[in-house]
């Protein structure tokens, strides 16, 4: 399954493909199926059918649902299967999910993307937007906290496009108020949203459901308004201000995280210094960070201007520490506090457990049993850059 939303993901990809070569050498039977966005993208599929000919079967993102029909045309005549299907299916196609992440669940609630901002690949390779009806994904949740996972991320392109293409009065603020229903020991959170579309209701309905983390991922990408207008973001960072303002005022407590993206065309050093100025003024929780990586197919990709790697080096740098300095100060104002845990994993280096609280802080601490899957009260007695190491007290 392969990713092209940036170069890294495209060389993993074909890394890990070509790592398979010697395994079908072995064993000539292994059947090799490549999937996902990379295959969908213009002229890829010719590609792997010539620089991968041990691959067995090719095909792409509007070609999910009929995979079975595809591996099983394979083994029926022993040929190489290559289907690409030009448009996605009409409805959104859901397959029974094999859930491996326990306690965390995610639950797609619709694909694609309208926005085509300019550096992205997303519409040309997963189409426009598609929801699932409020009902499936409502059904798809309470079966995951019924089956004992604690967590469950709603995903989608633009979360707060949800509902838009069904024409049923069904939205993302429904959707959240329908799942507040769903009884149980739990944590809701969801991403991506667009800021453009991140509307009041959407907030309001975070509240009314007792489940949801007060955590909203809100993608910047940029604070200066040149290179916004040339994202085709479609706000200005006053706008994005504005939106920070509006969630502050209904979850006073509520954390803002983000992606930043650094080294857009033309990016000059004003320009980047608008997005540590935005960064200083939201002092987000935690932020994802990129260097812009080229897109064939984007508007991006043919714009002039592109940014020498080591001046997206150097500004990459400077703002991974500046936001490392805001993420360790609320680090170091947890010290001394009760948070509420979840146990998501074992750290085999410290010996000991680790998890999230609602607002996305990583804490770690010892427990005599396995404490995985489980609301746990932990004191912070330290912490250390942006982990907080703490101790069970209930």
């Amino acid at each position: 399954n392969t990713c092209c939303v940036r170069e890294n993901a495209e060389q993993h990809a074909f890394g890990n493909i070509g790592a398979l070569k010697k395994l079908k050498e072995k064993k000539p039977s292994l059947i090799i199926a490549v999937g996902g966005c990379m295959t969908q993208q213009e002229g890829k599929s010719d590609v792997f059918k010539k620089s991968y000919p041990f691959v067995d079967i090719i095909f792409g993102t509007h070609n999910l649902e009929s995979f079975g029909s595809l591996l099983d045309k394979k083994i029926e005549s022993g040929k190489k299967v290559y289907e690409i299907e030009d448009d996605p299916p009409a409805c959104f196609y859901v397959t029974p999910p094999l859930r491996k992440s326990f306690p965390n669940a995610w639950v797609n609630i619709m694909q694609g993307c309208n926005n085509f901002c300019s550096y992205c690949i997303v519409p040309y390779v997963r189409g426009r937007e598609r929801s699932r009806s409020e009902e499936d994904v409502f059904s798809e949740v309470r079966s995951a906290v019924e089956n004992g996972y604690k967590e469950i991320t709603l995903l989608g392109q633009n979360v707060n496009s949800y509902g838009k293409d069904l024409k049923t009065g069904e939205n993302f603020a429904s959707l959240i108020k329908k799942l507040s229903e769903i009884e149980g020991e739990y944590r809701l959170r969801f991403m991506s949203n667009h800021p453009k579309d991140l509307t009041k209701d959407v907030v309001e309905a975070v509240v009314e459901n007792p489940h949801c983390a007060h955590l909203i991922h809100l993608p910047v990408q940029s604070g200066s308004d040149r290179i916004l207008k040339l994202m085709n973001r479609r706000y200005t960072a006053k706008d994005y201000l504005e939106k920070v303002e509006m969630i502050k005022s209904i979850i006073p407590d509520c954390a803002i995280s983000t992606d930043i993206m650094i080294g857009f065309p033309t990016e000059t050093e004003e320009d980047f210094l608008d997005t540590l100025d935005l960064v200083d003024k939201v002092k987000f929780s935690y932020s994802f960070t990129f260097v812009y990586s080229r897109r064939k197919g984007t508007v991006a990709d043919k714009m002039d201007g592109h940014i020498d790697e080591a001046v997206k080096k150097d500004r990459i740098m400077r703002l991974v520490e500046k936001q490392n300095a805001l993420t360790k100060a609320g680090s170091e104002r947890c010290v001394g506090k009760i948070l509420t845990v979840l146990a998501e994993d074992k750290d085999e280096k410290r010996g000991g457990y680790m998890g999230r609280d609602e607002y996305g802080k990583m804490a770690y601490f010892p427990c005599a049993r396995n404490c995985i899957g489980e609301f746990l009260k932990v004191k912070i007695t330290k912490a250390e850059g942006i982990s907080l190491i703490g101790e069970i007290v209930g």
